[in-house]
């Protein structure tokens, strides 16, 4: 575990509001297909409808924060989640909706830092694209130039990519009102999308 004692937290990069959501789907099941399900608060909304589509046969623990990347406590928070974990089958991972202090250079090192992590589990990776984000140019572009150099990154590893993006472009009548996130209908199309690559 990461020695934080001299961490200071005035030095962090924080959002308006800070949040892990940590969950563990039917931790006893051990017939099911198993992933720890790292993202945001669309990992957060997708992962219920993994369970129910695929009829409990594939459960995902989620570990949804708004922590960026560069967060020093991301990696010993999401240790201590793994460590919980009696036995998994697989990692899908989603960054690109916080952390918008990182230029795209330093969003890809800290990324592949975090990847060098999730490494050594020694499990597969599924690398997901991040949503669009239909009223928000601006931040919509870094949302693509991340997902570029998302791609770029798991080329270069070896490492499926789950296409979330061309889902949410193609359906952005299923946003809420933020323009952000999805009603349910939304969520469920997402998680046929995850389901289609690792179900």
């Amino acid at each position: 575990m990461a020695d934080l004692k001299n961490v200071k937290i005035d030095n962090v990069q924080l959002e308006t509001f800070e949040w892990d959501n940590v969950w563990f789907e039917y931790p006893d099941n051990s017939e099911a297909k198993r992933f720890i399900y790292i993202g945001d608060s669309i990992s957060v909304g997708t992962r219920g409808w993994i369970k129910g589509l695929s009829d409990n046969r594939v459960l995902c623990d989620g570990f949804g924060t708004s922590k960026a990347l560069d967060n020093p406590f991301f990696k010993p928070s999401l240790e201590l989640f793994i460590l919980q974990e009696k036995a998994f089958d697989g990692i899908l991972i989603n960054n690109g909706l916080h952390g918008w202090h990182l230029s795209c250079s330093e969003y890809a090192r800290y990324y592949e830092d975090m990847l060098d992590f999730l490494a050594k589990t020694g499990k597969p990776i599924y690398l997901l694209l991040s949503t669009h984000l239909p009223a928000d140019p601006e931040r919509n572009e870094i949302v693509c130039q991340r997902n570029e150099a998302a791609k770029a990154i798991a080329e270069k590893r070896g490492i499926a990519v789950i296409d979330l993006y061309s889902v949410s472009v193609a359906h952005c009548d299923l946003y809420t009102e933020d323009k952000v996130h999805f009603v349910d209908e939304g969520y469920k199309l997402l998680a046929q999308c995850i389901l289609g690559s690792v179900g």
